[in-house]
């Protein structure tokens, strides 16, 4: 590489940057491979390993990985990006090759160039692919899914969990076979009847595709059309047999979620959302100033007045509201929505936030610089995934502002390679 020194300035600008530039290709694809492979394993090969023990054909668990591959593809980018520029500026100083190119007039500019080029190529391929084409994916995929489901009913029911259903809770024990032990049911008849249905034993039965059908042995079924000790129903029969429909199976299952949405889809939702949390608020301090009115006229006419009995159950019944509507600005589910919109940003232009502090720690290396860097890169990749998800948490829980949840680490990591950077020319 040293031969590409012997030249005139502006052959040499843009020899070095081609040169740097593929390099650092070269390692971010090997670094995507990488995380591609444990993404890969951790989220496509458990849900193929579910399906295939159910005996759906190996054809449609193969659609199913290429529908989910872009989900994998946008979270491996910016983390190979990150651990790709650390392997290449590291080795160009463990062998002396930044040291040959200052030596020859040049700045730390003809690294960073390269570096930031390519942080803004992935960035923008990373969101395209997170926009556009995991949208589209989920799609496909929940196409393929429903169409699993009605063929293979059986898939959504495993040892020892919760499956919920348009208006049916099914909770199993464990299963062997077709043979489910102590099957709990709660669901809601069509005439508002709510029920409780008990079973020692279960068995899953082939119903074509009519849905998920359950024959229950010693069954003990608990009705009731309103939640009251003294108005109630109860029956035991030796066999009963239950269906869940197709169409209430794939009603429950198949939802996108925010993360699965485009970023335009999700803003949508979350004004709408902002809508209707403002109209509810507005109906609900209406109703507070009436309330408050109706205290305040009570306490100035005194025990003579008609509402003077009534002012503890109105004090508290004005306390009530204004609880809820606390909870009502604190919607749990604008907040989820908040987070992935800003989520959708957050995580593919990471990418060019990375190859400051990647291009800062690389002119760092002494020896080894490609096995450093894929080592430092890979454990700066667990802290920035474990920083989002603390920001998640802190977002949902204790109301952390959803933008600095998830772009705190994108400044963080900005910030530290912009101070090193500086440090670095200076010194």
């Amino acid at each position: 590489m040293l031969s590409i020194f012997a030249g005139g300035k502006r052959n040499i600008s843009v020899t070095l940057f081609s040169c740097i530039f593929r390099e650092m290709l070269f390692s971010f694809m090997v670094s995507f491979f990488f995380f591609f492979f444990i993404f890969f394993v951790n989220q496509i090969l458990l849900m193929a390993q579910e399906v295939l023990v159910k005996r759906v054909p190996f054809g449609q668990v193969a659609l199913l990985i290429l529908f989910a591959l872009p989900t994998i593809i946008a979270q491996s980018a910016p983390f190979a990006c990150l651990v790709g520029t650390l392997m290449t500026v590291g080795r160009l100083t463990s062998d002396n090759e930044i040291l040959v190119m200052l030596s020859s007039g040049l700045s730390y500019k003809t690294v960073f160039f390269p570096a930031i080029t390519l942080g803004i190529i992935i960035s923008l391929i990373s969101f395209f692919v997170n926009d556009v084409l995991l949208p589209a994916g989920t799609l496909q995929f929940n196409k393929l899914w429903r169409k699993i489901l009605v063929s293979t009913p059986a898939l959504e029911l495993e040892a020892n969990s919760v499956k919920r259903f348009k208006d049916t809770i099914i909770v199993t024990g464990g299963v062997t076979g077709n043979a489910i032990e102590n099957v709990l049911i709660l669901d809601r008849t069509i005439d508002g009847e709510r029920r409780i249905i008990m079973a020692g034993t279960a068995e899953l039965i082939d119903a074509g595709n009519e849905g998920l059908s359950l024959e229950l042995e010693e069954a003990f079924i608990h009705s009731s059309k309103e939640i009251t000790w003294d108005n109630y129903d109860y029956a035991q029969a030796d066999l009963l047999q239950y269906r869940v429909s197709n169409e209430d199976i794939i009603q429950a299952v198949i939802s996108i979620s925010p993360r699965e949405m485009s970023s335009r889809d999700v803003y949508t939702s979350v004004t709408e959302r902002r809508a209707s949390i403002n109209e509810r608020i507005d109906a609900r301090k209406t109703k507070l100033l009436v309330q408050a009115g109706a205290l305040e006229n009570a306490l100035r006419e005194g025990p003579q007045g008609a509402g003077w009995n009534s002012r503890a159950s109105g004090f508290s019944g004005y306390m009530r509201e204004l609880r809820s509507v606390n909870s009502i600005i604190t919607d749990r589910t604008l907040s989820i929505y908040l987070i992935e919109l800003y989520r959708k940003f957050a995580v593919p232009f990471g990418a060019f936030c990375f190859v400051f502090l990647a291009v800062s720690l690389g002119l760092m290396a002494k020896k080894s610089g490609q096995t450093v860097g894929f080592i430092f890169g890979t454990i700066i990749s667990v802290i920035y995934w474990s920083m989002l998800f603390i920001g998640q948490t802190m977002g949902l829980r204790i109301g952390t502002h959803p933008f600095w949840s998830m772009w705190f680490p994108n400044f963080l990591s900005l910030g530290i390679g912009i101070m090193l950077a500086v440090k670095k020319v200076i010194k």
